[in-house]
């Protein structure tokens, strides 16, 4: 495969995320510029700009991606499900959603599932579940959970998770445990600041 048709396949499958709190509209339509200049596979950005990114990505196959409830996952399930209709209306085509990370660590793992399946439900949706923050076991039963509730992918972090600071071989090895645990998902790391792919 000649490497520049390799590079494109591998843009394709790329987020490009600008999650900044103090982004500006023209921040967030230069994210959009560059989405279509390399062609990436998606833009993911908060929901207040879900509007926007609709407007500027139109006509393009790019995908607008919503992130609900960073860092950890703590807003009311009834907030997370109105963030996700909102943005479904707004344009949005994928939800990014956060898992609830405290409930994960004191095994409240029905109110996760409960939480997250009506969700997932509104549009094709990936879960972050914030490995960083969790152990070897509790990694795999997020991602087991995450694929029950009917996500089509689970991700590792978001731009604010302590696996950001964490060396690449760690990553790798929460991404394999992911992977054990729920068969089929697709896996998303963290890449680098403001970019997410697909493995």
């Amino acid at each position: 495969m000649p490497q520049k048709t390799k590079q494109n396949n591998i843009l394709k499958t790329i987020d490009h995320t600008n999650i900044d709190p103090s982004a500006t509209a023209r921040d967030i339509k230069k994210t959009c510029q560059e989405a279509k200049k390399y062609g990436f596979r998606g833009v993911d950005v908060n929901p207040r700009w879900v509007s926007l990114v609709s407007k500027e990505l139109s006509g393009t196959k790019i995908k607008v991606i919503v992130l609900i409830d960073p860092p950890m996952g703590l807003s009311s399930h009834s907030q997370r499900l109105q963030t996700a209709k909102q943005a479904k209306k707004d344009g949005a085509d994928e939800l990014d959603v956060v898992i609830n990370v405290i409930d994960v660590k004191y095994e409240r793992y029905d109110d996760v599932l409960a939480d997250l399946r009506p969700i997932c439900k509104i549009l094709p949706t990936k879960v972050i579940i914030g490995s960083g923050y969790l152990t070897d076991k509790e990694i795999k039963k997020a991602s087991e959970i995450v694929k029950e509730a009917g996500a089509f992918c689970v991700k590792t972090a978001t731009e604010k998770d302590p696996l950001d600071h964490i060396e690449l071989k760690e990553k790798a090895r929460h991404l394999k445990l992911m992977r054990e645990a729920a068969p089929g998902l697709r896996l998303r790391p963290q890449v680098k600041s403001g970019l997410t792919g697909t493995l």
